[in-house]
Parts: structure tokens; C-alpha cells; sequence
């Protein structure tokens, strides 16, 4: 028997299961980049109001770290350099549906039941890994069929989901846990934009670092540029590495056991000393590693980002032009306050995702069956609940006050002027907490009421960072974009701060996590 016997069976189960929610990410994906075109063609309808607009836009380090830099002013290449997040979501969305298929299965006892079969052993990863590669192709074909439906030439953006599909493989192997796993790749593809938003502010404001762009896949997807002559080498560099990771994944799948990981998981005391004897104590040890974790990659984030922050106001220096554009916005120091506040925003909707990866947390320990011998002893389930959402909170206060202190240190030392930046730079990322705890906040209600449907809560990260990406371009209707709770946060430094908005969205983190909490005591454990 072949280790690949069975792929094709295992392949239509996979397309059975993900029957909605694969054709409805690859419609999502495909809307936004097809509605841009037809925007900005009606935004900017003349070559001269596109190239105003590339003007204004081509030194601004805030729409660089957000979209990417922009190679010129035709409609294509505005309407590409608009479509920036496309590369992160579908790298984001590939990894976590390989895993799904592969560790998940595994964790949940379900790989043993069709190992049982005639199925080979690399037969459920070659499945996963089609699946992933195929949803990719078709919505890179959708959005080549739009863009020729707006008289566009073809783009390549989605390159980086084979490379990210490849990494989400590979980070099966590594470890027993499916939740870790999820953990490995998302800190992959965050180390990736990070990589991606330094190397090209830096190569923008003539830095020495430009060159950290063509470390990340999804620079090598915004390096294509289909509409400014082409540049289709990086897709066979993506091609390249993902054949590479692919063969990685399946030596590492070979040399491990069925349901175990290639790094096995550390043993414990055999005895508990007297201070593990509390579920706050258990949900520390459970959640240290990647409170560490994420707190000294934002401590990273900050020092990287808030290094180029001085040069941001030098983009304008020898250009009259938007000197007087950003004159209006508060000369160069409203440009450096502008490029702060929207990457604060940014670390907002990454902690967003360590909030909910932590509240998961629950649904794995509930779903693992670790949650009832914990639950048959004196402890009860809101004590049990309160341990891990302590973290919940926790966990994203430490990372954004890492990000924050770290940033505003290094930006304050590059101007002298410690004493004012650090602050305002601290405030402007715990000032993103409300809104990251609503989507927390969306983790417990799910989890607690509907918890075959907790794992939604990551499409509502999802649509967050759509409305923040391309709300405003798609000129999307007031009440729509306020669906998002970072909306709702003041833009600090640089912007006035109200409480109103922050008291509201702590109201509603309340009103959810209260919510969540009843439906956890009243229903049985576990749902599966």
C-alpha cells in the first residue's frame, strides 16, 4: 500500500466538510480587491487625479506599513497596492485550514479512526495540503477574471497561501497540539508582515534594511507588480519554497507517531507542589509560554517600528508638495504621530488574535476531555473559566504595553525627547484594549453558548481587519464599518481622546463575557 493511498477519498471529505465555509472566504477575498477597482476608478477617474493621488501616497510610511509601497498611478497598480492585506488574509486562512485537517484531526482522536482503514500515512497531509492549494488557484482565478472584468491585466497576489499552506503543514508535525500548532504558523506569518512593513518603510526612506521585504513571502507577492511590466520570478520563488516545506512535512510526518508531534511535550512533576493546587495556578502553567512568547515578540514589533519612525518625517523633505499636504495634517510631526497611531492599530488587531487564541483555550481543554477531571473535583466551571480569561485579559495588556514602552523608548530616544514620546506612544497602544477585548469577549459567548461555533470567532478578527484595511476606500456605509470595535478607538498619539467609545465597547465586552459565562455553567461539558 502507497503512504498516499486514500488521498482522493480523504480530498472530497475535506471539500464535503468545507462545503460553506471554503467558497465563502474564497468569495469574501475575492469582493474587497474587485470592489477597489471599481472605487478608485470612481474616485479617480482621470490619469491626472491618479497621479495626485499616487503623489500624496508614495511617501506616506503609514499607507506603506498598511498596504505595501507603490510602484505607480495607474488604476492597476493602485488598485494592487489598495489589495496589500490580500497576501496576509489568504496565507492566514491556508495555514489554519492545513492544520485543521491535519493536527486537529489528529488531537481529536478522528485520525485514528480512518488510519484504521486503507488509507496511507501521508495520505490525510497530501489531502489537506490539495485542498489548501486548490481553494488558493481559484481565488487567485477569480480575481484574475475581475481584474480582466475592469479591462486589468492579471495580478499574482495570492502566491503567498501555497507558501503559508506549506508552513501550516509543517507546524502540524512539530507538536501534539493543534492549538500550538495554529500558534507556530500565525507567529510565522506575523514575523513575515513584520519582516514585510520594516523592509519596505525602511527601503521607502532610503534605510539600510530594504532588503527584509524579500525575506517574507508576502513581500515576494507585493514584488509581482502585474501592472507595471511584471515581475513573476517571486511566484516561482513561492512555488520553490513551498515545495520545499512540503517535502519538510513529510519527512518530519514520517519519522513521528501517529497523534504525537516531532517535539514531544515536556513532563510535568510527578507530584504538584502546594502553590498548583488552584485553577488560576493551572491556567498560569497552561498559559505562560505564550503570554512569554507573545510578549517579547511585540517587545520586537516595538523596537523595530518605533525605530523608523524618525525617518517617517523625512519623507518630505525634499518634496514641496507634500510638505504642504502634510503642512495641513500637522506638518512632519502630524506625519510621525499619523505613522504611530496606525501602527498601534495594527499591534491592536495582532493582540486581537492573542486574545482569542487564549479564550480558545477553553473550548481545547474542553474538547481534549482535560476539562472534566478538573471539573469533578471542588472546582467550579467559573472558577475553572475565570483562571484562563484572566489571561485573556492579561495576555494582550502585557503584549500591547511591550509593544508601546518599547517603541516609544526607542522613537523617544532617536528624537531626545524620552520624557514626551514614551508616554504618548504607551497610551497609544493600551488604548487599543477595549477593542481587543470585545473580540475576546466574542470567543467567551460562542464558547459558552454556541461551542461547536467558537472557532467563528476568528472570522470576526477577520472582518475587522477587512473593514480596517479597505472600509474606507470601498466607501463602505457608516454603520457598517462601526461592526468593528477598533473603529471606535481614538488615533493615538496625535488625535483627541474621548471615554465615551471606550466606556461603550467595555460595556459590551461585559454584556458578551457575562453572556458566555451563563451558557458555560447551564450547558453540558463537553459538547463535541
Amino acid at each position: 500500500m502507497s503512504t498516499l493511498t486514500g488521498t482522493g477519498k480523504l480530498l472530497r471529505l475535506i471539500l464535503r466538510r468545507d462545503r460553506l465555509i471554503m467558497p465563502l472566504w474564497i468569495l469574501f477575498l475575492c469582493v474587497a480587491p474587485i470592489g477597489l477597482a471599481s472605487s478608485i476608478a470612481t474616485l479617480f477617474p482621470t490619469a491626472a487625479g491618479r497621479q495626485e493621488y499616487y503623489e500624496t501616497s508614495i511617501n506616506n510610511a503609514t499607507f506603506t506599513a498598511l498596504y505595501g509601497r507603490l510602484s505607480g498611478s495607474s488604476l492597476g497598480e493602485l488598485v494592487a497596492w489598495r489589495s496589500g492585506f490580500v497576501p496576509v488574509m489568504v496565507g492566514l486562512v491556508a495555514l489554519l485550514t492545513v492544520i485543521r485537517h491535519t493536527r486537529t484531526e489528529e488531537e481529536a482522536g478522528r485520525r485514528d479512526l480512518i488510519g484504521s482503514t486503507v488509507v496511507g500515512r501521508h495520505a490525510g497531509l497530501a489531502a489537506a495540503l490539495l485542498a489548501t492549494f486548490g481553494a488558493t488557484v481559484v481565488l487567485g482565478a477569480l480575481l484574475a477574471l475581475g481584474a480582466m472584468g475592469q479591462h486589468l491585466p492579471a495580478g499574482g497576489m495570492v502566491v503567498a497561501g501555497t507558501v503559508f499552506a506549506a508552513i501550516g503543514g509543517v507546524a502540524a508535525q512539530l507538536t501534539e497540539s493543534a492549538g500550538t500548532a495554529r500558534g507556530i504558523g500565525v507567529t510565522v506569518l506575523g514575523a513575515a508582515y513584520v519582516l514585510r512593513v520594516v523592509g519596505d518603510v525602511s527601503g521607502q526612506s532610503g534605510g539600510a534594511i530594504g532588503w527584509l521585504s524579500w525575506l517574507s513571502p508576502i513581500g515576494w507577492a507585493h514584488r509581482i507588480n502585474p501592472y507595471a511590466g511584471g515581475n513573476w520570478w517571486p511566484v516561482a520563488l513561492a512555488v520553490l519554497v513551498a515545495a520545499v516545506l512540503v517535502v519538510v512535512a513529510v519527512a518530519l510526518s514520517a519519522r513521528r507517531d501517529v497523534g504525537a508531534g516531532v517535539f514531544p511535550p515536556r513532563l510535568g512533576r510527578a507530584a504538584a507542589t502546594p502553590g498548583f493546587r488552584s485553577p488560576f495556578a493551572l491556567a498560569w502553567r497552561l498559559h505562560r509560554g505564550l503570554l512569554a512568547g507573545w510578549t517579547i515578540g511585540f517587545a520586537v514589533l516595538g523596537l523595530v517600528l518605533g525605530g523608523v519612525a524618525k525617518g517617517v518625517g523625512d519623507l518630505v523633505r525634499d518634496n514641496p508638495r507634500l510638505a504642504d499636504v502634510f503642512a495641513r495634517m500637522g506638518g512632519r510631526a502630524g506625519l510621525i504621530d499619523s505613522y504611530l497611531a496606525a501602527i498601534m492599530g495594527i499591534s491592536g488587531l495582532i493582540a486581537a488574535g492573542y486574545a482569542i487564541q487564549a479564550t480558545l483555550r477553553l473550548r481545547a481543554e474542553e474538547t481534549g476531555t482535560r476539562a472534566e477531571p478538573v471539573l469533578a473535583t471542588a472546582v467550579g466551571r467559573l472558577r475553572w473559566a475565570g483562571g484562563h480569561l484572566f489571561f485573556s485579559a492579561l495576555g494582550p495588556a502585557a503584549a500591547l504595553a511591550a509593544v508601546g514602552l518599547t517603541g516609544g523608548l526607542t522613537h523617544g530616544l532617536n528624537t531626545g525627547d524620552v520624557g514626551r514620546q514614551l508616554p504618548r506612544v504607551l497610551a497609544g497602544a493600551l488604548v487599543q484594549l477595549p477593542a481587543v477585548w470585545v473580540l475576546a469577549a466574542v470567543a467567551v459567548a460562542l464558547t459558552g453558548l454556541v461551542p461547536r461555533l467558537a472557532a467563528a470567532s476568528w472570522g470576526a478578527l477577520g472582518v475587522c481587519l477587512l473593514i480596517a484595511l479597505v472600509g474606507a476606500a470601498l466607501q463602505l456605509n457608516h454603520w457598517v464599518l462601526d461592526v468593528s470595535p477598533f473603529t471606535h478607538v481614538p488615533r493615538v498619539p496625535g488625535g483627541d481622546v474621548s471615554a465615551v467609545p471606550l466606556v461603550w465597547l467595555v460595556g459590551v465586552v461585559a454584556a458578551l463575557v457575562a453572556a458566555g459565562l451563563v451558557g458555560l455553567r447551564r450547558r453540558d461539558i463537553p459538547v463535541t
